[in-house]
């Protein structure tokens, strides 16, 4: 466990790089929002729980992982293309005249498995696939990841009422708590605590766990496929906006910024040298 960890915090940091770096070079990008995320993608798609590596693209048996808070694309197109389901190049030619990598996911990305960005949508398609899934005795799993200002959203919570009612125990919610939506703190505006006992009011099961610490993400996802329990999951994944910069962190004004000038110079030492991460 402690050597696959120590792999893991290693990937996020390139992943990490990666987004810099692209974001940098088009100019554009919501990069605070993918750093919230990383830890919990790469826990997704490098620890070997799932089925969602390129191994499985085209089966029927694959799992689906539908990432809902689609402004933070920059992270999964950089683990896609790391995970070769298309050229790593490809990544330069992010939001570019032409060019499919867009500032949403598109499914016409390999690898992509919804068109997401506009907010509230995906649950509701990962109920279906969930639901279609259990109709035809497959055995996959779909997995989806909200942001904590997307569970404003009234869709979330006609598909999270329709999943439990449907015991869609194949389905698996992640959300990314990291307090801050698009221009300020969620305990400002519409606070949405207490966010897991509102889940399992609807007919949920709920655990918590820090979205940074790898240890717990495997944990949590381990034995998912052989849940007993009837109902679907959600996973309360505590984030930091930003991880990993520290003028980033918890700072509303970083949804869409790019670094530049000082920050820029700040932002590649800290980034270089990792040490906002897990340490075994």
């Amino acid at each position: 466990m402690e050597r696959q960890i120590n792999k893991l915090i290693k990937i996020s940091l390139l992943i990490r790089k990666k987004i810099f770096q692209t974001a940098i070079e088009a100019g554009s990008g919501h990069m605070a929002s993918c750093f919230s995320c990383v830890d919990i993608l790469v826990a997704i798609y490098y620890s070997g729980v799932f089925r969602v590596n390129l191994k499985y693209r085209n089966q029927i048996t694959r799992d689906r992982f539908l990432l809902s808070k689609g402004h933070a694309a920059l992270v999964l197109y950089a683990i896609l293309a790391d995970c070769g389901f298309f050229c790593s190049n490809k990544l330069r030619r992010f939001i570019k005249d032409g060019s499919s990598i867009g500032v949403h996911p598109d499914y016409g990305v390999p690898g992509v498995e919804f068109s997401s960005g506009s907010l509230g949508h995906s649950l509701s398609v990962a109920a279906g696939m969930a639901l279609a899934a259990k109709k035809d005795g497959k055995g996959y799993l779909c997995i989806v990841l909200l942001g904590d200002g997307e569970c404003h959203e009234g869709s979330v919570w006609e598909a999270a009422m329709f999943a439990a009612y449907q015991r869609l125990n194949n389905l698996i919610v992640i959300i990314d708590y990291n307090g801050l939506s698009a221009t300020d703190f969620l305990k400002r505006y519409l606070d949405i605590s207490p966010l897991g006992r509102k889940w399992e009011s609807f007919g949920w099961d709920t655990i918590a766990v820090n979205g940074h610490s790898f240890s717990e993400l495997i944990l949590a996802f381990k034995g998912l496929r052989e849940r007993r329990s009837a109902n679907p999951l959600a996973i309360i994944a505590v984030t930091t906006k930003g991880k990993g910069v520290s003028f980033m962190e918890n700072s509303p004004i970083w949804h869409y910024r790019i670094p530049v000038g000082k920050e820029l110079r700040i932002a590649r030492q800290e980034l270089d040298l990792g040490n906002s991460h897990e340490r075994i």
